[in-house]
């Protein structure tokens, strides 16, 4: 899942991405209104966490051009403003859900999977593919009973295959969700990580569930090649 983090405050900018990483999140920064709205208009964003004190144009103004604009990603603002009327501002302007500084980063995950769960279709917390499950509260991977252990981008790869199963995905359509803006286009990265996981999820058990389609991308399903 790739997410765009707007906050001006650059630790609580690291500290953020920096969490989210290691939660499998791909984040992209911007730290003002105007970015904000920039990034959301040339990328494909699962949800935006966007602070609502920043430069050039304030969260409120932001939320509510990307509202106007038809763009239906879920957001959450973060602000150290806990007056009534602020939250209320906030959920007015098109905001989905609303986090008050200090805030444990715990509840700010959990928060982000209620909102990505709401986002237009069922998100199951465990996802099953013949004898692969997938736990992604806990970000735990199992194969035939026996459990894997992945990296966070190992995972993050899986976790998007496996809630596209049974459909192709692209090149362009993977780097969206699980890489960030930093991902060079022209690097086989992509191809590395499909490898890695096909140790990891294919070799010595049947059926293979990770299948390339020739000029098209790859797929996560049942059926064998």
């Amino acid at each position: 899942m790739r997410i765009l983090l707007v906050e001006d405050d650059p630790r609580i900018a690291a500290f953020v991405a920096k969490g989210l990483r290691e939660n499998s999140y791909a984040v992209d920064s911007a730290s003002d209104g105007e970015e904000a709205l920039y990034q959301a208009s040339v990328n494909d964003y699962d949800i935006i966490i966007l602070d609502v004190m920043i430069p050039k144009k304030n969260g409120l103004a932001v939320c509510e051009e990307i509202r106007n604009s038809g763009l239906k990603t879920p957001i959450i603002m973060l602000t150290a403003r806990d007056a009534v009327d602020d939250r209320i501002s906030g959920l007015d302007c098109g905001a989905d859900d609303y986090l008050v500084k200090p805030f444990d980063f715990k509840e700010l995950l959990a928060r982000l999977r209620a909102l990505l769960r709401r986002n237009g279709e069922l998100r199951p917390a465990n996802i099953v593919v013949a004898d692969l499950q997938i736990d992604t509260a806990a970000q735990r991977v199992w194969r035939s009973g026996d459990e894997i252990t992945l990296t966070t981008k190992e995972y993050a790869l899986l976790e998007f295959l496996a809630r596209q199963q049974n459909k192709v995905v692209g090149r362009a359509e993977i780097a969206e969700h699980v890489w960030d803006e930093n991902f060079d286009a022209f690097s086989n990265l992509i191809e590395v990580y499909i490898n890695r996981l096909r140790v990891k999820i294919d070799k010595g058990s049947a059926p293979n569930l990770i299948h390339t389609r020739r000029g098209a991308g790859y797929i996560l399903e049942t059926i064998a090649e």
